[in-house]
């Protein structure tokens, strides 16, 4: 397993996404509040190839499961991003 930390940013990147810290925070106004009965990876809004990434980095706990984890608490909660500033690129 790589021990590379990522950022938002990066993730987004990864799954094909605009990924400056307004993209992301644009994204996550948008598609939240997800409900708690939907899987992050299952979420309507995802392409299937991007689903398919988001639940095989979880399933194989890869050095993205903690992002992706950040990224589906942001988009249950309602409001602002809870908790401290979100990761991303300088």
């Amino acid at each position: 397993m790589d021990s590379a930390v990522h950022t938002l940013s990066e993730l987004f990147r990864q799954l094909g996404l605009p990924d400056t810290r307004a993209d992301v925070s644009r994204f996550i106004a948008v598609h939240r509040p997800l409900p708690p009965e939907v899987p992050l990876a299952e979420a309507p809004f995802w392409r299937p190839e991007q689903a398919r990434f988001l639940s095989e980095e979880l399933q194989d706990d890869s050095d993205w499961a903690e992002l992706i984890d950040t990224l589906d608490a942001s988009l249950r909660h309602p409001g602002p991003h809870p908790g401290s500033p979100l990761p991303h690129s300088p």
